[in-house]
């Protein structure tokens, strides 16, 4: 290999783009009317020169996605011709309108965005396989999202001491699909207001799921809500405080009305073990001498 007369060229148009994976994101949103979803349910802007609200939520997402920690990352794609062109975009909102944007937003608007990408998503369920949500599982459960700003509303010092938010996440367990988030101070219990949230999610599966199970921890475990659920044919796994009561009752029911728990294995092997490979016993150094007398004595 002696070859020194090697170039290189790049065309005058070539770009490259850290981030290839953004055209499938961008192109599948597109499919599934997400923008226009969006800017059916959410009226923020009075006027949509030159933005619209799907354009600045998309921007939002799309930082977010490329590894963006705050509003201030935008910068980076505004500047970013290869992001652009991949996009179809002369230009995205900039980080100071992004942040006037996001306060634009009440409680109300937060709910509508949520149902926008819910509905989004139901055209996303109705392209898998007819047992896709035989049986689907909703997972509640309680967060802790520590914040670095000090005078931000709303913020709390939780349990852990850690100052900042501990918002309930409702989520599709069969592909962790988070349904509704919602923000709350860090110094709330996990369960706080969690029914009406459940109670959506419940009926956003309805129409799709044939069997619907509710898990949690024992903080979920309202027993003002289990005959409500239960009278739905909804099922719930939820975990329950060792209280004395409860401990007397569950020892009181007979060895019929349990049996023990046997949980699946992690993975199947499907191939054979092999066989250790046979390794020669002859020492090292006694096999080194057999082949030196060898070479002496052809010599």
């Amino acid at each position: 290999m002696k070859a020194s007369n090697i170039h290189f060229e790049m065309a005058e148009r070539g770009r490259a783009l850290n981030y290839g994976g953004i055209g499938a994101i961008h192109l599948m949103g597109q499919r599934l009317g997400l923008a226009e979803e969006i800017d059916s349910r959410l009226q923020l802007l009075k006027r949509h020169l030159p933005y619209h609200e799907s354009d600045h939520v998309l921007n939002l997402a799309y930082n977010a996605l490329l590894d963006g920690q705050r509003l201030e990352d935008i910068e980076l794609r505004r500047n970013d011709e290869a992001f652009l062109d991949g996009l179809g975009a002369q230009r995205i909102p900039d980080p100071t309108t992004s942040g006037d944007f996001t306060r634009r937003f009440d409680e109300d608007s937060v709910l509508e965005l949520m149902e926008a990408i819910n509905a989004t998503r139901q055209r996303v369920w109705e392209k898998q396989p007819r047992d896709f949500l035989q049986q689907a599982f909703i997972d509640t459960d309680g967060t802790l999202a520590g914040t670095l700003g000090e005078c931000k509303g709303g913020m709390a010092l939780s349990y852990k001491g850690i100052w900042g938010y501990a918002p309930l996440i409702v989520t599709l367990a069969n592909t962790r699909e988070v349904l509704y988030l919602v923000n709350r101070p860090g110094n709330v219990v996990s369960h706080e207001g969690c029914v009406p949230w459940i109670d959506r999610a419940i009926e956003l599966l309805r129409p799709r799921a044939a069997e619907i199970t509710l898990r949690g921890d024992t903080d979920f475990t309202l027993s003002a809500e289990l005959d409500r659920w239960d009278g739905q044919g909804i099922k719930f796994i939820f975990g329950m405080d060792a209280h004395p009561k409860v401990v007397q009752l569950a020892e009181s029911l007979p060895e019929t009305a349990w049996k023990p728990l046997e949980r699946l294995a992690r993975c199947q092997i499907a191939t054979e073990p092999r066989r250790k490979p046979s390794v020669s016993r002859t020492p090292l150094c006694a096999s080194r001498a057999t082949g030196i007398k060898s070479w002496w004595a052809r010599a």
